[in-house]
């Protein structure tokens, strides 16, 4: 071969013929150069048929096709391998998720002992199955659940056919269950909006809740603000990062970080209404009084929505906060996340363009909004309908 490496086809004792091929290991010698290691196919019938083998070989290592053998088991892979490498290419929620869901729900079960080079379609069909099902010791999944534990092991299999540890990806291979139809989504009218911004009218998080009501933020995204990131004179705000949870919370410990947005639409600057506005001056007057009282012992970290003495809020206490809250308003429970779907909801029922309410949302495509929110577009779908029709026949225009 023109690199120097090099074949042989010999018989063995036995009658039958093996041959012997030098190909590059992942190790790297003093030289910087990869050192070479050998590797034997043994039991062939024929000389032709050794050597027919060993040309194969040779031609895959010379495109750069071949995948040195392993008995590296999925588990090694994934724990050993592949979350320390791309640890640091993604956001600290998503490694945090990526490493639950591969402890909890691949590495303890029976694909985990898998050799990764052996995995095919019919085992991660299996894995799917028994997470859908459950038994005595895990509680069954639901499909959004297995679909993104099948995602994940994809990005991984990727990952490992890019640095020469696969030749495919058997996840392709396999069939994770199909997506559900979603949930009804539960939602507010204005109504209700009023009536339960009215029962929090006193507390300190009143602000907060207006904010993701009239704003549709996420969670994360409100409990991430800085008075810095808000003009309260020219009546608008930047969004520049979240304060999302970790994975230390699920050990007891309520642990959290502020994160930069996950993609470019994320990042995004929302007008004010002069309501919020005036809301937010309200809420920054009583957190001067709060920091007045403190003195020293406040904990001033810039935060817009901030615990009494300064910490920012949690985003699991908030929506404990909220939890609380609106058991004491006489309005239908839904979750925190839910105002940012009344947000839409009534923006889209009122006749705000997709385009505008897509990127106050922060959806990476209008696409995306009207997919989510297909029930207020069959709404308008219905109206547009009308006025056409209204139109062709002679009617009022």
């Amino acid at each position: 071969m023109s690199d120097g490496r090099r074949g042989s086809v010999k018989q063995a004792e036995n009658g039958t013929w093996f041959f012997a091929v030098d190909i590059d290991s992942t190790e790297f010698g003093p030289s910087g150069k990869p050192k070479r290691r050998q590797t034997r196919r043994r039991g062939f019938k024929t000389k032709r048929e050794a050597q027919a083998e060993l040309t194969r070989i040779l031609t895959s290592i010379e495109k750069v096709e071949y995948v040195i053998p392993s008995r590296q088991t999925l588990r090694e892979y994934l724990e050993a391998t592949w979350l320390p490498a791309i640890e640091h290419t993604v956001k600290p929620s998503t490694f945090d998720s990526y490493k639950r869901n591969i402890r909890l729900h691949v590495s303890g079960r029976f694909i985990g002992s898998r050799q990764l080079q052996k995995l095919d379609g019919a085992q991660l069909n299996a894995l799917y199955s028994l997470l859908l099902q459950g038994d005595d010791d895990h509680r069954k999944l639901s499909v959004k659940t297995v679909r993104y534990i099948s995602q994940i092991l994809h990005r991984a299999c990727k990952d490992a056919m890019k640095w020469g540890a696969l030749s495919h990806n058997p996840v392709e291979r396999s069939d994770p269950p199909k997506p559900v139809a979603s949930r009804e989504m539960n939602v507010w009218t204005p109504a209700e909006a009023r009536t339960f911004l009215a029962s929090v009218a006193d507390s300190r998080l009143y602000g907060a809740y207006q904010l993701l009501l009239y704003t549709g933020m996420r969670r994360g995204e409100m409990l991430g603000l800085r008075w810095s990131d808000i003009d309260l004179e020219a009546n608008r705000l930047q969004i520049v990062r979240s304060y999302v949870a970790t994975g230390a919370q699920r050990r007891g410990e309520l642990a959290a970080e502020f994160s930069s947005p996950k993609t470019t639409k994320g990042r995004r600057h929302l007008a004010l209404d002069v309501d919020t506005i005036a809301a937010l001056r309200a809420h920054k007057a009583r957190q001067n009084q709060d920091k007045l009282l403190l003195g020293e012992g406040y904990d001033d970290q810039g935060v817009v929505f901030a615990e009494a003495d300064g910490r920012p809020i949690h985003p699991k206490t908030m929506s404990w906060y909220f939890v609380r809250d609106i058991a004491k308003a006489d309005v239908p429970e839904i979750r925190l996340h839910d105002l940012r779907h009344t947000y839409a909801t009534v923006s889209l029922n009122a006749g705000v363009h997709p385009r505008i309410v897509q990127e106050r949302l922060g959806h990476a495509s209008v696409a995306i909004t009207l997919d989510v929110y297909s029930h207020v577009d069959m709404n308008m779908q219905a109206e547009a309908a009308a006025r056409v029709a209204t139109l062709l026949t002679g009617g009022p225009s």
